[in-house]
């Protein structure tokens, strides 16, 4: 039999089974035991009648005035006769029988005891030195009768009492299996990024060790992604002062020369090291949406944050390219501004580089907390949707970017636990982009 998955079940299947056989197996010994004492209760009753009955046969017979002659006791009233007995002499002659004994189901006698055929047990005695005989039979239905009725006596308290006792083996094993049932919900609650350490509470010693081992597997991988996170960081905020440097250099000489071949190749310089240097602050902010603390304590307006981003990459883009839509009320929420300033400069910045260039960027923020960037290109195929997120994944375009926008917005995304939705094309037309995040917000 295959056992179930569950641990909770398998304990309390394999501990009801256990128990289930070894109730039945005691019942049966317990029936066995009784049907012996049983069948030497119902011998030694044989034996009793037979020596009871057989001086008062005597009397009766040697008083008769003729001999030989049967005589058949009459009874009192109705009553169930399990013993019937026939008195016979040495010859074989019934002299005295029981209302309802039938001579032809004894037996020739023999020697005194104990003697059975298919049907009946027999006990055989006699008296005035073998002259008058007596025997007492039982019927073998009478003792099976009683043996089931043992049986079913203990049999149907059984019936009763394992079913209870399986609910109370599987309410002793969930309450035995609470902690561990808790620090599996405790578990599967826990965020993709929460590397913190396990709580063990009160889990039993066979279970400890693993939360002991499972801790240190976490906090192994969180240093592990620390040290990818510091060196993302640090080489992208090590190379900025060098960049802008080596850019300030590079415009100085285009600016110096007068040989268009040495100036072109100073404005493929300056433009290599701007993508660089956007390279590197896409580093910057990966790193800190993937270990930053993207949530506060306190809350704030989420309008002031996304209307300064755009107004911003508006200025120095095109502003009337920009639709901004924002709710009347305040939106609050404890997402650190600084994060909310990635993700929509990151989501703003994707749609204007990858848009039609006539067509607008809306972007607008409803007072539910869900942000909306839409722009308006040729739809994308579901492959490519799925691709996005991915780092340095870029859609089929021209237009130049490091191919980490996407990637810090899923990245922020799953650090504050919302949903991101990417849709081409937009929803009720045949073409365009949009992305849209739940962002989290105070009730109003």
């Amino acid at each position: 039999m295959k056992l179930p998955r569950s641990l909770q079940l398998r304990l309390a299947t394999s501990v009801g089974l256990l128990l289930t056989a070894l109730w039945l197996t005691a019942a049966s010994l317990t029936t066995i035991v009784l049907r012996n004492e049983m069948n030497e209760v119902f011998d030694s009753a044989l034996q009793e009648t037979a020596q009871r009955l057989l001086p008062l046969a005597i009397v009766d017979i040697v008083n008769r005035e003729e001999e030989g002659i049967t005589q058949r006791l009459a009874t009192i009233r109705e009553h169930d006769e399990y013993f019937t007995y026939i008195v016979r002499d040495e010859r074989g002659r019934v002299l005295l029988q029981s209302h309802g004994a039938d001579p032809a189901i004894f037996p020739a006698y023999e020697d005194p005891g104990f003697t059975q055929n298919a049907t009946y047990r027999f006990f055989h005695d006699e008296a005035l030195r073998g002259s008058l005989r007596i025997s007492v039979a039982e019927p073998l239905t009478h003792r099976a009768e009683v043996a089931r009725e043992i049986q079913m006596g203990l049999s149907l308290p059984l019936l009763i009492v394992i079913p209870i006792a399986l609910l109370a083996v599987l309410f002793a094993v969930r309450l035995s299996l609470r902690p561990l049932n808790q620090f599996r919900s405790a578990l599967a609650a826990r965020g993709a990024r929460d590397l913190s350490p396990l709580a063990g509470g009160d889990l039993p010693t066979e279970i400890a060790p693993v939360v002991e081992t499972l801790n240190g597997l976490l906090t192994r991988l969180e240093g592990a992604f620390e040290a990818e996170r510091n060196f993302a960081s640090n080489a992208a905020h090590e190379l900025r002062t060098p960049l802008a440097g080596a850019i300030a250099q590079a415009q100085r000489l285009r600016a110096e020369t007068t040989d268009p071949m040495a100036r072109e190749r100073a404005g493929e310089i300056e433009s290599t090291l701007k993508r660089l240097t956007r390279f590197s602050e896409r580093l910057m902010q990966l790193a800190r949406a993937e270990g930053g603390r993207l949530r506060l304590d306190h809350a704030s307006d989420l309008r002031a944050v996304v209307r300064v981003i755009a107004q911003d990459i508006g200025r120095a883009a095109a502003p009337e390219r920009l639709h901004l839509d924002l709710p009347a009320q305040p939106v609050r929420s404890d997402l650190d501004p600084d994060i909310l300033g990635i993700l929509c400069h990151n989501l703003i910045e994707n749609a204007l580089r990858h848009g039609h260039a006539d067509a607008p960027v809306e972007v607008s923020l409803s007072d539910t907390g869900l942000l909306r960037v839409a722009n308006d290109c040729a739809p994308l195929d579901p492959d490519t949707l799925a691709r996005l997120t991915r780092r340095f994944e870029r859609g089929d375009t021209r237009a130049d970017g490091s191919g980490l926008g996407l990637t810090i917005v899923a990245a922020i995304a799953q650090g504050i636990d919302s949903p991101l939705t990417i849709r081409s094309p937009r929803p009720g037309q045949t073409t365009g982009f949009e992305v849209s995040i739940a962002l989290p917000v105070e009730p109003a």
